[in-house]
């Protein structure tokens, strides 16, 4: 299946990741990529990307990684995170990539929709600098479920 109409559309989709500049790289089944740009306006008081951001970043490919599992059922699905942590590993300098990957077998997740009309799941997310260390990690925590 091509995700790229998929990709595109989620860069419209939420609006707030249009402010800070973000970008969808990939959509794949089970693997999103979102790039957070090196932008001034995006920075905190030590000059480092700021927490927010990195936070934006991790939760739009979190959710780019999603989004194919479920397109084909997207119009009648209501995708809801429940909650996240991250943990700050490195100062955040210059443009963060976010690779997000789902932690369950995506047949299985549809499956799971289709019998209970919900289903709740994690993803784990990489955020890496543009030397490709390591600069935070995340876990989102998904509820989707068909609209009443």
């Amino acid at each position: 299946m091509e995700f790229e109409p998929l990709r595109a559309g989620m860069e419209q989709a939420v609006p707030f990741n249009g402010h800070v500049g973000l970008e969808i790289v990939e959509v794949s089944l089970g693997r999103g990529v979102a790039r957070l740009p090196d932008d001034q306006a995006l920075r905190n008081h030590t000059g480092s990307q700021h927490a927010s951001a990195l936070f934006a970043v991790g939760e739009a490919a979190s959710g780019a990684a999603l989004a194919a599992v479920f397109v084909e059922h997207l119009p009648r699905l209501e995708l809801s995170p429940e909650g996240a942590e991250i943990s700050y590993k490195k100062i955040p300098r210059g443009p963060i990539t976010a690779t997000g990957v789902l932690g369950s077998d995506p047949e299985t997740l549809l499956a799971d929709l289709d019998r209970d009309g919900r289903v709740a799941f994690a993803t784990d997310v990489s955020l890496t600098d543009g030397a490709g260390d390591v600069v935070a990690d995340m876990t989102v925590r998904w509820l989707v479920r068909q609209e009443l």
